[in-house]
């Protein structure tokens, strides 16, 4: 498969993913986070979809479109290891996380913390999607939409 239709596919089934549990975060409290802004597509599609709800995004470095730019205070910009420590107890409804790098060696790093902080993040019942496998004894799996390949994304809900 090209680097193009792998890209499609992860895109694809992200949308999909945020789509599908669209209806559950609706009924939980809390903030929206979302650890990778990117280039804003997806923050664009989660406040299309949350329009009441706060949406605080994490980078490294603001890269994204204009058009896709949270307000200063929902934007927060710095290792995202550290800066969303900050934020731990938030009781978030929903973390998304799209920082995995498609490097085994790299992404292993990213593992070595990422769980923990999801975790820390997110309220009783609050979701978690990500690019990367999270395995903590906190969140547990959630099915994903019948059509997503298994393995392309994760889904979890924090247990209490």
């Amino acid at each position: 498969m090209s680097r193009l239709d792998s890209f499609i596919r992860r895109m694809t089934a992200q949308r999909d993913v945020l789509n599908h549990i669209g209806d559950m975060v609706k009924e939980l409290e809390g903030p929206v986070l979302e650890l990778g802004l990117g280039n804003g597509r997806t923050f664009d599609h989660l406040r299309t979809h949350f329009p009441e709800r706060r949406i605080i995004a994490f980078d490294r470095a603001l890269a994204c479109h204009k058009s896709s730019t949270p307000d200063k205070e929902d934007l927060v910009i710095g290792e995202i290891r550290d800066t969303a420590q900050q934020f731990t107890g938030i009781n978030a409804a929903l973390v998304h996380v799209d920082i995995g790098t498609g490097y085994e060696e790299k992404d292993a790093v990213t593992l070595t913390w990422l769980p923990q902080l999801a975790a820390a993040l997110l309220a009783p019942g609050g979701i978690v999607a990500s690019g990367l496998e999270l395995n903590h004894s906190q969140l547990e799996n959630l099915p994903l939409p019948h059509h997503v390949k298994k393995g392309r994304y994760f889904l979890y809900r924090r247990i209490e």
